[in-house]
Formats: structure tokens, sequence, C-alpha cells
């Protein structure tokens, strides 16, 4: 297998992440032999500070077509208050090459992980299906009288049927094709007269799989069923806003967004992968920032990528690295970045 991927390391702990990232990609293909040409781009805050360039128009347009995979560090920093070079970079990637799956899995690893009394492995091993180019996301609105005191703020939330439609249909071909037997949606449609839209798409297109169940959860019912009964969940599909919000609810049931892998996908174009825990700039250059988010989408994107093999092997290395207590701080563990990665690619390389 060949492919060809883009790096942006970025911003905070995004270099840092990613070095371990591309170091484990290094074992995997000396021990199982893909052929993956790795090329890094400079995107991102000091690249922006130095030239006033977010990301290139036409760089946008390689990134869709000359590339099989895109892998994102982290980007956002404090030194660019207004972020508008993570906005260019990331919301240009999801809204420009039409991103619109935006897939975030949350599985428990060890008992040890989860803050949740007498939950096992098991029980918690979910993926959730957000929207990811419309909603609350597409910035339709505005200020009014800002700074005043009657300052008024507007955003419009955006929501079309083909837009519910195609994430809702990927969500239950994903389901049907793992062998999953129910899908969740979680909308406001109590509230929010246009969710139904959700609603009726949801329950139009649930029709056509015969053989899985579904049901839905108003936003709200679901955050609070996700902590007290998460075995009850596999599929989670909603929109952008609301699973923004489940997702980071659900990495913590697993042991944090340090273990919170994601991909933004175009099934029929390139995908952009990247750890969901951000830039932590507070933590960056300090060796103690989690590497397994971006291993652990390392592993994502070798399965997209047809290795499924060594992305067996990457979350085998992982889950061997949190049993035998190779982790950082926010795992209870006492390693650094480095050293975490370092062991991933021994364990990987020694088989």
């Amino acid at each position: 297998m060949s492919a060809t991927l883009a790096v942006i390391a970025g911003d905070g702990i995004g270099p840092e992440v990613v070095r371990e990232a591309l170091r484990v990609l290094a074992a995997v293909e000396d021990v199982h032999r893909p052929e993956i040409e790795v090329e890094m781009l400079p995107y991102g805050a000091d690249h922006y500070l130095r030239t006033g360039e977010t990301i290139p128009p036409m760089e946008m347009k390689r990134l869709g077509r000359d590339f099989d995979a895109i892998l994102v560090g982290a980007l956002g920093d404090p030194r660019v208050p207004g972020n508008e070079h993570a906005r260019d970079i990331l919301l240009g990637m999801r809204f420009q090459l039409d991103l619109y799956v935006n897939e975030r899995p949350a599985r428990l690893f060890d008992a040890r992980l989860t803050p949740l009394k007498e939950k096992q492995p098991p029980d918690i091993d979910l993926v959730i299906f957000r929207e990811n180019t419309e909603g609350l996301y597409v910035s339709i609105g505005g200020t009014f009288k800002r700074g005043t005191p009657d300052e008024i703020a507007v955003a419009e939330e955006l929501n079309t049927r083909k837009g519910v439609e195609r994430i809702i249909r990927y969500a239950f071909e994903w389901a049907a094709s793992h062998g999953k037997t129910r899908v969740t949606m979680a909308d406001k449609a109590n509230a929010i007269p246009a969710h139904m839209l959700w609603r009726r798409v949801f329950d139009e297109v649930g029709r056509e799989y015969a053989g899985i169940q579904r049901d839905t959860r108003y936003v709200d019912a679901m955050a609070m069923d996700l902590v007290r009964t998460p075995e009850a969940f596999q599929v989670i599909v909603t929109g952008n806003l609301f699973g923004d919000i489940l997702s980071d609810l659900a990495s913590m049931l697993v042991g944090g967004l340090g273990l919170a892998p994601s991909a933004n996908r175009d099934p029929g174009g390139v995908t952009m992968y990247e750890p969901v825990h951000g830039s932590a700039p507070q933590l960056a250059g300090r060796n103690i920032a989690n590497p397994m988010a971006a291993i652990l989408t390392l592993a994502m994107m070798l399965t997209d990528l047809g290795c499924a093999e060594a992305a067996s092997a990457v979350e085998g290395a992982v889950r061997a690295a949190i049993t035998e207590g190779v982790t950082t701080a926010d795992l209870g563990g006492k390693m650094g970045t480095k050293e975490v990665g370092e062991w991933i690619a021994g364990k990987l390389r020694k088989g």
C-alpha cells in the first residue's frame, strides 16, 4: 500500500504529539511495510504571525487534490486572539473540502480510566457522527451596537435536507457495515422547531435499515444517559454543536481528551485526521501532553488506507502502554510525551 500524507503540526502541543504519531508511523512502516509519503506543511500561528498568511487558496485545493490523507496536530494560539489562522485552516478544510462527517469514537481501554463506577471496557464502545459543515458553525449572523449596553449578537443555525440526510445515512451505513444494531439521534426538537427536519429524515432513512434499531433523544437527556447508561449506545448521530459537546463528554468517560481521536471525512475525497484535544498552549514545550490521541488518530488513518493489521497493532500497543502504566500524568502515569511515543513505537517493533 502506498499513500500520500500532508501534515500540519500546528500550534501548542500539536508539534509534540504529531512528532510521536510520526515516530509510531515509522515503526509501522518498519514492521508492516506500507509506503506513506509524508509532506510537512508550515501552517499555524508561527507562520501566520511571520507572514500574515493563514493558508493560500491554491494550497487548500492541493490538499483536496494531491493527498490521500491530512493529519493536523492542533490549531489555536493566544498570540492570535481572533484565531483567524485556525478558523481559515480547520473550518476552511471542513467547508471547502466538504468534510461533512466528523467521526469521533469513544472506547474504554481499561476500567481504571473511567470515572463511572463498575463500568468495564465492553460497556463503553461507541462512535459519534457529527454533522461537520452546517449548524451554528457556519457563522451566519453577527453583532450590532457592539460594546454598548444595547449590543445584540445573532447566530443562525443552518440545517439543509441534503446535509441532514447525508450524515444520517452515513451513520446507518457505518452501523450496518460494522455489525452494529442501534443508531441513536440527539436533537432539541422540543425547543427548536427546525430540528423536526432531523426527526423526519432520521425516521425516513432509518426505515431503510430493517436490522438496525433507531431511537431519538433530546440532547440534554442524551448527556445524562451517556453518563448513566453508556452501554445503551453504539452509534450516535447529531448536529454540529451537539456533536462537539457530546463527543467531549464521551471522551471523558474513557479517560479524557488525551485518548480522543477523530476523522473529518468526505467519503468521496480526502480525509483530515486530528486528535480532539486542541492545542493546550499551557502544556506546550513541557513534555507532558498525552500523545495517545494523535497515535489513535493515526490508527484510524491506517484503517482507512487499507492497513487494518497495522492499525490493530497500533491500538494494541496503546492498550498495552495503558495496562503497563506507561502513560502521561492525565492518565495517572509519570512518563513524558516523548517517552510514551518511544515506548509505543518500540512495542510495535517488538511485536
